[in-house]
């Protein structure tokens, strides 16, 4: 299994030590089954410190396409949940690959979703880019950074990292297992 550092991966556990437990929520950019992205939250909340509280969120293929004619109570079902989840997070990490130079569409419907609440106002954000080439996806998270100003959240840049990890480095479990 991917053996890090704690203090790269969870940079923002210093921030956040006065917290008795800290709520942190990850969120994949990658609806592929078995893709890297995936596979390396799934690896983050393994190998999370007992001081965090990491939950995956795995609803975004159920969010209806954004529209501000539905961004109104009642709220569709999977809009509440993402809208919950973000908001009983005290921190969000994403790991996102980047589709045709830009967020791949399902997430960033997932981040419009947030737009037009204040679930994001605030929030520390990170994300982790395991692109294998050092300038793939950085228009991507040019792209996540530019969205993440329009929800008000806190791009915590200490926590935002760039960790190749091959595909190869995927286990049978799902995990990293690429020391």
């Amino acid at each position: 299994m991917l053996q890090l550092r704690e203090k790269a991966l969870f940079p923002a556990c210093a921030i956040a030590s006065s917290l008795s437990a800290m709520n942190l929520l990850l969120l994949s950019g990658s609806l592929r089954e078995g893709s890297v992205n995936g596979a390396t939250l799934q690896t983050v909340q393994r190998l999370a410190p007992a001081s965090l509280s990491v939950r995956i969120y795995s609803g975004t293929e159920h969010l209806p396409y954004y529209s501000p004619d539905l961004d109104h109570d009642p709220l569709p079902p999977a809009v509440q949940q993402l809208r919950g989840a973000v908001a009983e997070a005290d921190a969000v990490l994403m790991c996102t690959p980047e589709y045709a130079g830009a967020l791949p569409g399902a997430f960033k419907n997932l981040l419009e979703w947030t737009v037009g609440s204040v679930v994001m106002n605030d929030k520390s954000v990170a994300w982790i880019n395991v692109s294998t080439a050092p300038t793939e996806a950085k228009d991507a998270h040019a792209s996540l950074r530019l969205v993440l100003g329009y929800v008000g959240a806190q791009v915590i840049e200490d926590a935002c990292l760039p960790l190749p990890v091959p595909r190869s480095a995927l286990g049978p479990d799902g995990l990293i297992h690429d020391p």
